[in-house]
């Protein structure tokens, strides 16, 4: 049997809280309303003597006291198969008192069959054998009466017997889907924050993975400009400046939850970072004919496809081209895919190209914005490109 841990607020928190309480109050009223009259007539029958109306009252309280307590200690179980072992013997112990009660108190005692069931009913049992202890209470009540000439009693005993076990069944099983749906509630919840995560950390990568590596590249310019071309150096680091500024005020709209980027902003940095690099570009001269709806992602797509450009690539050209609906980013560079740290560089089979299949690493980068473009419904590929280097495609 499959061994499940228990969730918080599992079935029912049987220690405490609303079900115990509820549970523990029907009880007792169930008690006080069957079994006074046979309290008061064993009380009131001087053929028992005291010690025999003692044991019978005991017996009695003992055998509800099982039905009292026996859900609530089957429940309070921490996994299926410990519930179901519990249950057993909860079982077993309400029978050895109920039959208890039986020897003492003859043939009334028949009546405590009606508590047997509606605890069987709520143990965390198989339905199939839940089902069959009811209908075995009910068949057994029915024989014993009709055999001691009380058909009539016997068959109302039946009665009573299968309406209120299976009604008390179909009580537990509405507790049961009822505790199922909060703990999927909250199991979504943790997945929800989870997604929530992954997505901040992939905006986090994608803002300031671009932003830091324009920073890196101005800044090694700047350095070989020093002598050669002070001026073109202090512009190139008063642009650093800028970019540094600009990251940060991302960081801070991801963050407050407000994506400040769209195609129009990436496309202005991107010629920015490819001419730092030294690379031409190609770039589109309007937007007009990308929707708005997907302006933002367009933005995304060009911010990754230049970054690995210039990170990776070695290029010396790099083109993008837009339409309605989609973006593609193409290079001639000997373009490299990025690999985890520590990781060695795989090269491609002898005689094969790069993109044959059998050199597909992807980098983080490109593994997130493929998230990001399934997500919106579209579609992410990497190739060859025509002008000899890589090729990354966005189709909605």
């Amino acid at each position: 049997m499959e061994k499940t841990r228990g969730k918080p607020g599992g079935l029912v928190t049987w220690r405490s809280g609303a079900g115990p309480r509820n549970w523990l109050i029907g009880a007792g009223f169930s008690l006080v309303l069957w079994t006074w009259p046979t309290y008061t007539t064993v009380w009131a029958d001087p053929t028992h003597s005291f010690g025999d109306k003692i044991l019978i009252t005991g017996l009695t309280v003992l055998f509800f006291a099982c039905y009292a307590v026996g859900p609530l200690y089957a429940w309070s179980r921490k996994t299926t198969e410990d519930r179901v072992r519990a249950a057993v013997l909860v079982v077993l112990a309400l029978l050895l008192s109920n039959g208890l009660v039986a020897v003492a108190l003859g043939l009334a005692a028949l009546w405590t069959w009606t508590f047997l069931a509606c605890a069987v009913a709520m143990m965390p049992l198989p339905v199939r054998w839940r089902f069959l202890m009811i209908a075995g209470l009910a068949v057994g009540s029915l024989l014993v009466q009709g055999l001691n000439g009380q058909a009539e009693a016997g068959f109302f005993q039946a009665s009573l017997v299968l309406s209120l076990g299976f009604m008390m069944m179909a009580f537990a099983r509405q507790i049961e889907l009822r505790q199922q749906l909060e703990a999927t509630r909250k199991d979504l919840a943790v997945a929800a924050v989870a997604a929530e995560r992954d997505r901040m950390a992939r905006d986090m990568h994608d803002i300031l993975g671009h932003s830091l590596t324009v920073v890196a590249v101005k800044a090694e310019l700047a350095g070989r400009l020093l002598d050669a071309d002070p001026g073109r150096a202090a512009r190139e680091l008063e642009e650093i400046e800028d970019l540094a500024r600009g990251a940060l005020a991302d960081v801070r709209a991801t963050v407050a939850g407000y994506r400040g980027v769209n195609v129009v902003a990436e496309l202005a940095q991107a010629r920015g970072a490819l001419a730092s690099a030294g690379i031409d570009a190609e770039l589109p001269g309007s937007v007009d004919q990308v929707p708005a709806a997907h302006r933002e992602l367009f933005g995304w797509v060009v911010r990754e496809g230049v970054t690995n450009v210039v990170r990776h690539s070695q290029a010396a050209r790099c083109r993008i081209t837009l339409s309605p609906d989609g973006v593609q980013v193409d290079d001639d560079g000997a373009w490299r895919p990025a690999v985890p740290a520590g990781s060695a560089e795989p090269e491609p089979a002898p005689g094969t190209s790069p993109w044959s299949g059998q050199w597909s690493g992807r980098g983080t980068g490109l593994d997130g914005l493929a998230e990001r473009v399934r997500q919106a419904g579209g579609t992410l590929s990497t190739g060859p490109s025509e002008l000899g280097g890589f090729r990354l495609t966005v189709v909605m």
